[in-house]
């Protein structure tokens, strides 16, 4: 991947992911998560440890699942690739919550594994498209 594909891809990825996040995060805060856990939520938003989280779940979701799907040419790659992160990395989280916080309930578990799977196959499949289409990845000969 050249430079410019790199942060063609990168800032894409990140844009929607970002945008949907936000969108979820904004809209089910208080009608999903405080209600179920809203005693272990902090006061307030830190802002450090969230930047340094989708810095690092980005770059994650180029090398397993946009930079595969530019090397196929296949946006399916980018998104059964994505989608299959989002669902390991969301289960990480939650299922070691949910095996180890005594309130954390299984509706929460469930609804956000499956949000980790439809945003981050969202965003890798957007990362393609827009690689393809303003930095020129052509598919493998």
């Amino acid at each position: 991947m050249t430079i410019r594909q790199l942060a063609v891809a990168y800032a894409a990825t990140a844009v929607v992911f970002l945008a949907l996040d936000g969108v979820w995060l904004s809209t089910m805060a208080d009608r999903l998560y405080r209600p179920a856990i809203g005693h272990l939520m902090a006061d307030g938003f830190r802002m450090a440890p969230a930047v340094v989280f989708y810095a690092i779940y980005v770059v994650g979701v180029l090398v397993f699942a946009v930079s595969p799907a530019l090397a196929s040419g296949q946006w399916t790659t980018a998104l059964g690739r994505g989608a299959l992160l989002g669902l390991v990395a969301y289960a990480a989280y939650d299922l070691t919550n949910h095996a180890t916080l005594h309130d954390w309930p299984l509706h929460l578990t469930l609804a956000d594994l499956a949000w980790g799977t439809f945003v981050t196959a969202a965003a890798a499949t957007a990362g393609y498209a827009a690689t393809r289409w303003w930095a020129g990845a052509a598919p493998p000969a």
